[in-house]
């Protein structure tokens, strides 16, 4: 049965991949928050702005990556299941208010001086990391409706 519909299993498999990627991405993420947590309390001294720095670019690719490994396949209308769809339109406009305060996070400290903010990023980071856990729960949905599981 599966050779009389080889481009199918060939969508899935890329769909797969891409699914992969964003995941990789979040876990790499997601650890580089835990070490960014774990320099608490926060000095502005040089190498936690280099850390910073590092977080920021993890987590724009991050969001980067989820956009186009998994909104844009669905955007494109590579993704025809009715289900998946339905669950991506739910949670869509949700995922899109994460965006913003990720992006909003990422202005505020990828360039500036820790000199003008250090004080605000202990609750800044635990406002973003709340927000991530919130998107990981919208992601999972729409990867558990694009992997035929139930969410």
């Amino acid at each position: 049965m599966g050779s009389q519909f080889p481009g199918g299993a060939d969508r899935r498999h890329k769909s797969r991949e891409k699914l992969d990627a964003l995941v990789g991405a979040r876990t790499a993420t997601l650890s580089l928050l835990a070490e960014l947590a774990d320099r608490q309390p926060f000095h502005p001294e040089p190498s936690m702005e280099k850390a910073l720095r590092k977080f920021c670019e993890a987590l724009i690719d991050y969001t980067a990556s989820a956009h186009f490994q998994l909104y844009r396949y669905l955007a494109d209308n590579k993704e025809r299941r009715t289900s998946v769809l339905s669950i991506a339109d739910e949670l869509y406009p949700k995922i899109v208010e994460t965006t913003d305060t990720i992006l909003r996070f990422n202005d505020k400290y990828e360039a500036m001086s820790l000199d003008n903010s250090v004080e605000f990023l202990a609750v800044d980071l635990s406002n973003l990391g709340e927000c991530i856990a919130d998107r990981i729960q919208y992601e999972d949905a729409v990867i558990a409706a694009m992997s035929g599981q139930p969410h």
